[in-house]
């Protein structure tokens, strides 16, 4: 582009804020052009991330396209929605060029033992020694945490705690307010400290936390490290049978598309699902039967030495 200038040599207003616009229309292509690039990755309809992240169709149409001028706000909830942070969308540097990120997606898909492998490498400090008798159930709602963490803690006479009463208690406010008044990013922030907080009081224990959690690739990370991880997985009906059975009719209040929204979500995170040490199908099992095989389990893999 050719600059405007005067007659020193230096550039005049109207030049500068052509050259400010053609940024701010460079960072819209480039915004539009990663999210439809992070939605067709995780195979996830613009329906269905309508649904995930509050943002309409026409709206996504337009921001894929190059056209919507999305707010801050709005951004982070459709990068929430992709399981994504919101500098790779925004960000000069192409996260789909970026070493760090294919190292990430590489380990992501590889087996436990080579995932191991690399983390006995960068960490010298044995795991076992870092995990504890920690113990945390992952999984998305409804695959049994809350009922099996607090049997399992029962039975192996151990704390139960769930991250988001912990996260209640350090905020002094309901979830639903902290989401309310502080967004995804405080509500993401908030878990970050209390799971430190979480490993620095408890050597012993079994944690049960949000499903979305494993988005956060910082606080996952420090929670793979810390504590034994077990993935509680059964199948798309039973996942919305149970929150229902649990009186919450949210799910399908409203949304006829609420079970193919709940497949893409299962999808897009079994890879970050998958980075957990142990996994269980709770599908079609009774609450005893899930916990005598829960405890079998964490006997074998000598979780608690």
């Amino acid at each position: 582009m050719t600059e405007i200038t005067n007659f020193r040599g230096e550039a005049t207003p109207q030049s500068q804020a052509t050259r400010v616009e053609a940024e701010v229309s460079a960072l819209i292509q480039r915004v539009g052009e990663r999210v439809r690039r992070a939605r067709e990755r995780r195979g996830i309809p613009r329906r269905v991330l309508s649904d995930m992240s509050g943002v309409s169709p026409r709206y996504l149409a337009q921001l894929e396209a190059g056209e919507g001028n999305i707010s801050i706000g709005l951004l982070q909830r459709v990068a929430s929605a992709l399981d994504h942070r919101i500098e790779w969308l925004v960000g000069e540097e192409d996260p789909w060029n970026s070493d760090a990120l294919r190292v990430a997606d590489m380990f992501r898909s590889s087996s436990t033992d080579v995932q191991q492998a690399i983390l006995r490498k960068l960490n010298p400090e044995p795991a076992e020694a870092l995990r504890g008798h920690r113990l945390c159930l992952i999984g998305l709602r409804g695959a049994g945490k809350s009922t099996l963490g607090a049997l399992l803690g029962q039975a192996l006479n151990i704390p139960f705690v769930e991250l988001n009463s912990e996260i209640e208690e350090q905020s002094g406010m309901p979830v639903e307010e902290v989401m309310a008044l502080y967004g995804q990013e405080g509500y993401r922030k908030l878990e970050a400290q209390a799971i430190s907080r979480i490993i620095a009081t408890h050597d012993s224990m079994v944690l049960a936390v949000a499903g979305g959690l494993v988005a956060e690739p910082e606080t996952y990370n420090q929670l793979l490290g810390h504590f034994h991880t077990i993935w509680l997985k059964t199948s798309p009906d039973e996942h919305m049978a149970r929150v229902r059975a649990q009186g919450d009719e949210r799910p399908m209040a409203g949304n006829p598309e609420a079970m193919e929204q709940l497949k893409s979500i299962l999808t897009s995170r079994e890879a970050l699902y998958g980075r957990a040490q142990a996994q269980l199908d709770t599908s079609g099992q009774s609450v005893e039967a899930s916990l005598a095989q829960l405890l079998a389990l964490i006997e074998e893999r000598k979780f608690l030495g």
